[in-house]
């Protein structure tokens, strides 16, 4: 007999043996029985759970069922979120159709404009309340309902190590607004017009009104931005049906995706797929290729690699070299900003993922298995391929050849081998091969403080550098790598410049930048710490080099003097501050480790603590 079916017919008799002292609560048991507290007796520990959750107005009946569990992120600071109460409501409403008894719970929500110093700053705190609620309460799946940047990978990556059935909901795109009779979103379009606003080519009148428009609805940025990246990557991973990625937020096809979310979660656990089990390294291989394909963020090359080292079968086997590989055979296909002109509601119009998907069967790992228990293969065979369109493009006719992220593991300036670049955003594709001398900038402040100034020495063809905003220099390692080019130049028509930094920049920008440089600047052993004014730095992404022309003499020196003026002002120096820093904030910078492996915390990857050398 259906084990699901037979719990769902509620009797005296399955009530007296809650209370039966003579009779063992089993260790594997389900819903309300499980994970119970530790009073010293599990009998009593049961009814004191019942008599509470009465409070609450369930009946016998109700809690005799599976419990699934709905991560709830509605906050009133989350504009991306703000349709997540509507979601909660649709996923109660399969759940329930399914003969499961729907739970929801609050863990952290973070949006992009409203976390200081950094919405990653906090990821790996979400990520472990996440799991820490997963692991504690009785729930036999969960639904994780996410959309703002780093709340999905997050999700993920504490619903990996939690390793209890889960799936993944994503809140959707916002819907474009309108300016002057031109479709306009956040944030490609926020970047892009302010750039002109620091130019003097947009008035203060005119960049006050656009700002009404830019997000004229609730949920995540309309572009091929970090979180409609993450939506996509979920999919590809196979932890969210297929057609759930690309669905506005304001759209009842969204709320129909959360009530099938809510049928699927009743499913998990009915087979118990664990995230352990579902996911693959053939699975990342198949996010990667569709990030390639979508040109998507740079900020998911970092969270790819958080989610794949908190998997004890994967860890290890995905890094950012493997990125680069992939994206030497994967064309752009996807015609959307910041690479493109389009917006996620022509994706979503143009077929969306499953689209995209059958656009690139050759390249994919079809075999891969996903959350609703059938394969990658077997998904695509129930959606027929529809014709491709000019934002979904076939292999043969790509918007951009391959490598639309390019990993630069070659040169002596990120030895880490996380630098990365989107080639495909790049404004002047010239810049892709280019040597000049470095104007370097120490710190955000220092950035605000001179980039703007008349006599900052800085032409076209100089490269901006800017360190100290990485995972420990700036703790959370905020999306300043994008460097504004500096006004004089900026009122002359300078739309690009090379710009290096070991901080990450919003999915949503566009220019030649390099990010994720490594080890970053704040380390005494970074060779980006010792660059100065004046040096030539060398970047040749068809070669992967990033290099600052230096010999290895003269860096050592340099690094030697470094450490020497570190230990004399060691206050003032975060890595060597963070010994006594307190709260969450000392266990950040000391924990977490760098790019290449994620800027997660060491002790909550598979290999555990003793990881990181930050302290």
């Amino acid at each position: 007999m259906d084990p699901i079916r037979h719990n769902t017919t509620f009797t005296s008799d399955a009530v007296n043996r809650d209370y039966d002292l003579a009779t063992p609560i089993p260790s594997d048991a389900i819903g309300l029985r499980q994970k119970l507290p530790s009073y010293g007796d599990a009998h009593f520990s049961l009814f004191m759970r019942k008599l509470f959750i009465k409070a609450m107005g369930y009946s016998e009946d109700a809690l005799s069922r599976p419990i699934i569990g709905i991560v709830n992120t509605y906050s009133s600071f989350n504009p991306c979120h703000a349709n997540v109460p509507q979601l909660v409501d649709a996923i109660k409403r399969g759940v329930q159709l399914s003969g499961g008894l729907a739970i929801d719970f609050p863990t952290i929500s973070l949006h992009e404009s409203f976390s200081a110093p950094t919405s990653m700053f906090l990821r790996n705190l979400m990520s472990m309340d996440t799991e820490e609620m997963i692991r504690a309460q009785p729930v036999d799946s969960v639904v994780l309902i996410g959309g703002c940047d780093k709340t999905t990978p997050a999700q993920l990556m504490g619903g990996i190590s939690a390793n209890k059935p889960i799936i993944h909901l994503v809140t959707g795109p916002m819907m474009p607004g309108s300016f002057r009779g031109s479709r306009v979103g956040a944030c490609t379009d926020c970047r892009s017009n302010w750039a002109k606003f620091r130019a003097g080519t947009m008035d203060i009148e005119d960049i006050s009104a656009l700002n009404e428009e830019l997000a004229p609805t609730a949920g995540t940025c309309g572009v091929m931005g970090t979180a409609s990246t993450m939506a996509c990557l979920l999919a590809a991973l196979g932890m969210m049906p297929i057609q759930g990625a690309t669905a506005p937020a304001v759209s009842s096809a969204r709320l129909r995706i959360a009530e099938a979310t809510g049928t699927h979660a009743v499913q998990l656990a009915k087979t118990h797929l664990r995230p352990q089990i579902i996911l693959t390294r053939e699975s990342f291989l198949n996010a990667i290729t569709v990030l390639q394909a979508i040109g998507g963020s740079t900020n998911a090359v970092v969270h790819l690699m958080a989610i794949a080292n908190r998997h004890p079968g994967v860890a290890g086997t995905i890094t950012p070299e493997t990125v680069d590989e992939v994206g030497r055979k994967t064309p752009l296909l996807v015609d959307l900003k910041p690479s493109g002109d389009g917006y996620m509601t022509d994706f979503h119009s143009a077929g969306g993922m499953p689209a995209l998907l059958h656009a690139l069967k050759p390249l994919l790992h079809l075999d891969a298995l996903t959350v609703t228990g059938r394969t990658l293969g077997e998904e695509l065979a129930r959606i027929p391929p529809q014709t491709h369109s000019s934002i979904v493009r076939p292999l043969t006719d790509p918007l951009h050849p391959r490598s639309a992220l390019a990993i630069l593991h070659r040169g002596n300036l990120s030895p880490g081998g996380a630098a990365v670049l989107k080639a495909s955003a790049a404004r002047e594709q010239r810049l892709l091969r280019h040597r000049g001398p470095a104007v370097v900038f120490d710190g955000a402040a220092d950035l605000a403080a001179r980039i703007d100034d008349p006599a900052l020495p800085v032409t076209p063809d100089s490269v901006l550098v800017l360190r100290g905003i990485g995972p420990v220099g700036h703790p959370g390692m905020p999306e300043a790598g994008l460097i504004p080019i500096p006004r004089k130049l900026a009122a002359q028509g300078v739309t690009d410049m090379l710009r290096v930094s070991d901080g990450r920049m919003s999915g949503t920008a566009a220019g030649t930048i390099v990010l994720h440089v490594s080890p970053e600047g704040a380390d005494p052993s970074s060779v980006l710490g010792v660059v100065r004014d004046g040096d030539v730095i060398v970047c040749d992404v068809e070669e992967r080099v990033l290099s600052v022309e230096l010999d290895k003499e003269e860096i050592l020196r340099r690094m030697e003097e470094r450490k020497l003026n570190m230990e004399n002002k060691a206050h003032e120096e975060p890595w060597l501050a963070c010994k006594k820093e307190r709260g969450y904030r000392g266990l950040y910078m000391r924990e977490v480790n760098q790019a290449e492996h994620g800027v997660d915390f060491g002790f909550l990857t598979a290999a555990g603590p003793g990881t990181t050398s930050n302290a």
